[in-house]
């Protein structure tokens, strides 16, 4: 069945972990472009002053303060939208924690929490939209990461649950479209984004995370969420290092992990001596930021990304994509055929 979506304009959008990054962004890029917005976090000054941005681009907004772990956030969330605005377009499912750390030494109860948000928060707020979205049609859109699809040494409760996100989001699809619903449901991946995620983090190491490059901003990513609600799509990449990466996984699954474990680990320790403030339990209020303090470049654009989203962009990267697996195995086999 052929999904039918409405200019972003003409939208009610529920965004989650609206407070900060990704949401943060989004939220203004859906602000300047005239959708009325209900924001969701367990933040409740900063997302009063994400709201107040929004309001300042003349969008109208609702906020629905609680913890998308809890499902009754999300089914306060739904009944927001439909009080105030009498329907959902859009329900984005972007919050999210991490914890930076050995598997060995990450407490299994701060593993729990990364699933309870990550996972468990996405399942809530699309078992809260999708009967709404059912009934007059609209687009889910998860924010999973490129670890839906790998994964990253260090972070590796983070990377379990983005492919528990992809398992979920990609099941529900099929069900969805099964029954004709007029429901888009799409997959963001991210590469690296220089959001406040790695200040956030619970950190197990002896030194402050940082994002192994490439680097991209926040509103790269909103682009893309906003587009894909204006769009079915499936999945999306975004960041061209994140289809390398998944590249490599897909095509040469020994060399990325051969890859991950000469430069990964390093890259991502930062020099300095590690801060103890996360957000991985409880928010830190007064941190409403969409950038994070990545030092080094940090990418506005994504080429990728825009042929990505484009019909003809995605005709020619399909023929790229053909030239990039070659190289990929060609490359596995010279660094597997070198003695360690």
């Amino acid at each position: 069945m052929r999904v039918k979506l409405k200019p972003v304009a003409d939208q009610v959008i529920v965004i989650t972990g609206a407070s900060s990054g990704i949401g943060l962004a989004t939220v203004r890029l859906a602000a300047e472009r005239g959708a009325r917005l209900v924001l969701v976090s367990r933040d409740e000054p900063d997302l009063e002053q994400a709201a107040s941005q929004a309001r300042s681009l003349g969008a109208e907004v609702a906020i629905v303060v609680g913890d998308v772990a809890d499902q009754s956030t999300t089914q306060r969330a739904a009944q927001t939208a439909l009080d105030r605005f009498g329907r959902i377009d859009t329900w984005v499912n972007n919050a999210g924690v991490s914890v930076y750390g050995r598997l060995e030494e990450v407490p299994v109860e701060d593993a729990r929490r990364v699933f309870d948000t990550n996972y468990w928060g996405v399942v809530h707020g699309s078992l809260a939209a999708v009967p709404h979205l059912r009934e007059h049609g609209g687009a889910l859109i998860n924010v999973g990461s490129v670890v839906s699809d790998t994964v990253m040494p260090l972070q590796g409760h983070y990377s379990a649950s983005k492919h528990a996100v992809k398992g979920f989001t990609d099941a529900l699809r099929i069900e969805l479209e099964k029954d004709e619903a007029p429901v888009s449901v799409t997959l963001i991946k991210p590469t690296a984004i220089d959001t406040p995620y790695t200040e956030h983090a619970r950190n197990y190491m002896d030194v402050e995370p940082k994002h192994p490059p490439p680097v991209y901003a926040p509103k790269v990513v909103a682009k893309a969420v906003l587009a894909c609600a204006e769009r079915p799509m499936r999945d999306v990449y975004v960041g061209g290092g994140a289809k390398v990466m998944a590249a490599m996984e897909r095509w040469a699954p020994r060399f990325a992990d051969r890859y991950k474990e000469a430069f990964v680990f390093e890259q991502q320790r930062a020099k300095h001596p590690r801060d103890n403030t996360d957000t991985l339990h409880h928010p830190v209020p007064g941190d409403s930021r969409v950038r994070g303090s990545h030092r080094g470049r940090v990418m506005g654009s994504s080429l990728y990304t825009s042929m990505r989203l484009s019909p003809v962009g995605r005709t020619m990267l399909r023929a790229t994509t053909v030239g990039v697996a070659l190289a990929l195995v060609i490359g596995a086999g010279a660094l597997l055929g070198r003695p360690r």
